[in-house]
């Protein structure tokens, strides 16, 4: 059984007085034997104020640098063999976090919480969810429950492999979860019921959405490259045979329109073969990281 002395809940936030409030006594007096540290991102409320009247160890950034920015530096400070991620507005359960720290005993490395349907605040964010849920399955080759959610339990020395990799905006939970996925860590989903935050949450959906949707191209052209570039070619090598196929039965010739896209079909495919080199190497490199940490 996982103890609550060996981890480490990280908090990131800005601007969540109003929140922290309320749910800080809840969280340290559940988890008071626990490391909990509140990054603060250069909130402009009372946030830092709220938060120094709890027994929890605040790092504060002289300004604001991201979601993710908080998730690293919470990271880099944990002193404790397991980190748990929550956000600081209320929603996720400290309740649920025994939950995700049973599956942590079983074996696995990563540990979601999988927010129900009815957790999403509006519809659109259900369906965007579950189109980027689909997008990064299909990148990943494995099945991605809720690639957004803030709230997880990782093994601390696996997950400072990818800081590198994790951007500073609120996009860090779709890159965790794709790297763990394709470096062959293993990452189960628990079933969590999040709340309704009070105020106004801090991602937009349009700006945040086009963000998640090119970090699951990045991600997935980084771990596994040939997922994305051998359907691309695929594609130019169908058009150019159509095309090729109409102008020849149309004028008996073949166009420089099809010699193009067969080009532009091979080039693709050669820069999938590249980018699994180069993939091949990022995994050395991790491994790396990986025995260093340990030692």
């Amino acid at each position: 059984m996982i103890k609550h002395s060996s981890i480490s809940i990280i908090l990131p936030c800005f601007n969540e007085a109003e929140n922290l409030s309320d749910f800080l006594p809840i969280l340290c007096n559940t988890f008071d034997k626990a490391e909990i540290i509140v990054v603060d991102d250069a909130s402009t409320d009372h946030s830092y104020e709220i938060a120094n009247n709890f027994p929890v160890k605040i790092i504060r950034h002289p300004r604001n640098l991201g979601n993710g920015a908080s998730i690293k530096t919470g990271a880099r400070a944990a002193s404790n063999e397991y980190l748990v991620f929550m956000d600081s507005d209320g929603q996720h359960n400290p309740n649920d976090i025994p939950l995700l720290l049973e599956k942590l005993e079983q074996g696995f490395d990563m540990v979601i919480g999988a927010r129900t349907a009815k957790s999403h605040s509006s519809l659109f964010r259900l369906i965007a969810n579950t189109f980027y849920n689909k997008l990064a399955s299909f990148m990943t080759g494995f099945a991605i429950k809720d690639l957004t959610s803030g709230f997880r339990a990782v093994s601390t020395h696996k997950f400072r492999q990818f800081l590198y990799l994790l951007p500073n905006g609120f996009s860090y939970p779709t890159t965790s979860t794709m790297a763990f996925f394709r470096s062959g860590y293993p990452v189960d989903y628990v079933p969590i019921k999040a709340s309704t935050r009070k105020g106004k949450s801090k991602i937009r959906l349009l700006k945040d959405g086009a963000r998640f949707f090119i970090i699951i191209l990045k991600v997935g052209a980084l771990f596994s490259p040939m997922r994305l570039f051998l359907p691309i070619s695929l594609a130019f090598f169908t058009l150019a045979s159509t095309y090729y196929i109409y102008t020849y039965t149309t004028t008996g010739r073949f166009t420089n329109m099809s010699a193009l896209l067969y080009i532009t079909s091979i080039i693709t495919f050669m820069i999938g073969i590249v980018s699994e080199q180069i993939s091949s190497l990022h995994y050395r490199f991790s491994e790396n990281i990986a025995r260093n940490n340990d030692d």
